[in-house]
């Protein structure tokens, strides 16, 4: 594994510690009861999010390195994982800021249109190798 494959497995594993600690921070806000409901499920969900596709990522990544995409695709697939995460994830948090619904919905769904892209790539690379 190298380049961009290397660079972004990096990045997701430093990543991984922040989502843990973020989840911890949630446990104690929960004990203050300082979120209402909805923000609660908001900041759970966007946690439990990013958590998850950040492991999706890795084993992406994996995949990548091993097919049959050359350089350029590489780095598109992991960009978009990079991006397609952020806007996932970062869309259900900003679910917690009034009046910004549409604007937290529509990241969300741009992030889930960018891992959609980054795993048909993925599968190309892998059908190619």
């Amino acid at each position: 594994m190298s380049g961009p494959t290397q660079l972004f497995t990096v990045i997701a594993l430093v990543s991984l510690p922040t989502v843990m600690f973020g989840g911890y921070s949630l446990l104690a806000l929960l004990r203050k009861r300082t979120l209402t409901a909805e923000q609660r499920a908001y900041f759970r969900a966007g946690h439990a999010h990013a958590g998850v596709l950040l492991v999706l990522a890795l084993v992406t990544l994996q995949l990548v390195a091993a097919g049959g995409l050359g350089a350029t695709g590489q780095w598109i697939v992991s960009v978009l994982l990079l991006i397609g995460i952020l806007g996932q994830s970062g869309g259900l948090f900003l679910h917690l800021l009034p009046g910004r619904k549409a604007l937290a919905h529509g990241v969300t769904v741009g992030g889930a249109v960018l891992l959609a892209a980054a795993m048909i790539t993925t599968a190309v690379g892998v059908a190619v190798a």
